[in-house]
């Protein structure tokens, strides 16, 4: 606990008296003691010992200037030298006048003349010392980040006003700094080595902008932004930020991406520069080859356009503007290949922009947490085909949804999964739950609870991408699944890579242990099939069947299935 919180508390200040003779050090302990809990030192080396021991609960220091062994001044230097110790109040004990002046010029909060003839002035004048630094103790641990020492938003904020008030001349850039998949780190690695990068990257930034006279300041999470004349930054602090995070990410190639928002001074809405900036930085999210970008035309399009896509969603799903095609998957371990369940994937036919890409709008809406709106009316859409689909050709053909790392956030999902099926009039086992690998290490307790109860209630869960995440080996073992997903990249050169066809026996090898399903995904060419189906691998979806079909199409070809069968 610091020394202002215990003030707040009433419990006693501590203070150091430092002084090479032992009637002042009485005198001003008696002066003292009934106020303040007092330790004696009777030179500097000495008061240094105790000050590093007591450095966390001292309040103040009473420091004579003229000391054997090592003298107030030396004393002071070293202080200054350490974090925390220069932190503490020093006030100074002397007649002299010119001493006075020095010491005030070097940084000492104050000094008390010798002879200590007025014990109440002292008290005052220790009195308003210890608070005014307590003060200053509060404001300073409000202002800052405690895990990298950078401003918080608010300060941040204010100073950002205060420069452009008092430099307007000045052109200023804004630049926001991010770390790619920055909780892969944290449910990898823990907590700590999380806090430990953020500290690293802290200090350096905290570095760059004092010697180019910026602010800077920790916004949340792994999110920074600095504000800094204008220049060539970005480039030069991106290699000071990895050179940095060497010792500490030993293993892990550096993740750090930032965006530039040029000129940030000449927009007058503060709120406008972090958007620009982050909207910069994220243009780059995922792209493991750019490492800096800056805002231009491009990104302002791409703004307005993704303004336009969230201003329309709700229009959307009212109009049923969103279309969930259906990518058929086939049985292939009994005989010929059978049509065995489908994929529901979402489509968006815009009365205006046509036909816009799921790689646009699913990360746009995951990323402002919109998902969960188009996640549920894929749901209760694929639900009621599968009833119809029952009710009119008299089959059962399950279909697999994806539930998003935001849809896993919602208490009440289980519940919401019942509710669909029960007003589809189709049992739980009719629809299939897709989670990707890295979502797992979102919240990996908490998300594994979560299964487990859609489990409980019936459902069976589809572990998506498998092998493009970040799940070690043996969290397999406490990941709750019922099907493997085998991601298309594995797939790709099955039956003409000797690597990657041995990969894929491995990852059989695990299913086998583990008695799950394995599904492949993106199998184009009748190679790769006959690969999978040697290996035994028990169902495919891929463009070498169907690719994915709208409602209609997939009806008629459903009825094929079934004329064939007959």
């Amino acid at each position: 606990m610091s020394d202002f919180v215990k003030s707040r508390l009433n419990m006693k200040r501590r203070i150091l008296i430092v002084d090479d003779e032992e009637i002042n050090r009485m005198l001003l302990k008696n002066i003292l003691s009934n106020d303040y809990e007092v330790l004696l030192a009777e030179n500097g080396k000495e008061a240094l010992e105790i000050a590093r021991s007591e450095k966390e609960r001292l309040t103040a220091i009473l420091l004579d200037l003229r000391m054997p062994v090592m003298d107030g001044y030396e004393f002071f230097g070293l202080l200054k030298q350490d974090e925390v110790l220069k932190r503490i109040p020093v006030i100074v004990l002397t007649s002299d006048k010119e001493a006075e002046v020095k010491s005030l010029n070097m940084g000492v909060a104050d000094f008390i003349p010798k002879p200590y003839d007025v014990p109440e002035v002292i008290l005052a004048r220790i009195g308003r010392i210890v608070q005014l630094y307590e003060d200053r103790n509060i404001i300073t641990a409000t202002q800052f980040d405690s895990v990298t020492e950078l401003f918080n938003r608010e300060y941040f904020l204010e100073y950002e006003t205060i420069v452009d008030q008092y430099y307007p001349e000045d052109d200023k850039d804004m630049i926001a700094v991010n770390v790619n998949r920055f909780h892969v780190i944290n449910a990898t690695h823990g907590r700590e080595l999380g806090n430990k990068v953020l500290s690293t990257i802290g200090k350096c930034i905290k570095d760059y902008v004092h010697n180019y006279h910026g602010i800077a300041g920790r916004f949340d999470a792994d999110k920074f932004f600095i504000y800094i004349k204008d220049g060539d930054h970005a480039e030069k602090l991106y290699e000071a930020i990895c050179a940095s995070l060497k010792d500490v990410l030993e293993d892990t190639d550096c993740r750090i991406r930032l965006g530039v928002y040029k000129k940030a001074s000449e927009n007058p809405d503060i709120a406008r520069r972090h958007d620009y900036a982050h909207l910069a930085c994220n243009s780059i999210k995922g792209n493991y080859t750019e490492h800096v970008a800056y805002y231009d035309d491009e990104i302002s399009k791409r703004e307005h356009y993704e303004e336009k896509l969230i201003h329309d969603l709700d229009k959307a799903l009212a109009e049923k503007q969103f279309k969930v095609f259906f990518q058929p998957k086939y049985k292939i371990q009994s005989g010929e290949p059978e049509l065995g369940s489908a994929e529901a994937l979402i489509r968006w036919v815009h009365p205006e922009l046509g036909m816009i890409s799921p790689g646009v709008f699913i990360p746009l809406f995951e990323d402002n947490g919109l998902i969960s709106k188009v996640d549920y009316y894929v749901w209760k859409d694929a639900a009621e085909h599968v009833a119809k689909w029952r009710k009119e050709y008299g089959v059962n053909i399950p279909v697999s949804v994806n539930v998003s790392r935001m849809d896993m956030l919602s208490e009440n999902l289980a519940d919401e999964f019942v509710s669909i099926v029960d007003a589809a009039g189709i049992d739980v086992q009719s629809l299939l739950l897709e989670i990707t690998e890295s979502a797992y290490t979102d919240d990996k307790a908490n998300i594994i609870a979560t299964v487990k109860e859609l489990r409980e209630k019936g459902f069976r869960i589809e572990m998506d991408d498998f092998g493009t995440g970040y799940s070690s080996l043996n969290m397999l073992t406490d990941l709750p699944f019922d099907v493997l997903k085998l991601d298309m990249v594995f797939v790709r050169n099955i039956h003409s890579d000797e690597r990657a066809l041995k990969l894929v026996e491995f990852i059989m090898e695990i299913a086998k242990y583990l008695n799950v399903t394995v599904v492949a995904e993106g199998v184009e060419l009748k190679e790769q099939y006959e690969q999978l189906k040697l290996l035994g691998c028990d169902v495919i979806q891929g463009y070498y069947f169907s690719k994915p079909l709208c409602a209609d199409d997939f009806e008629e070809l459903l009825r094929k299935e079934i004329n064939h069968d007959n």
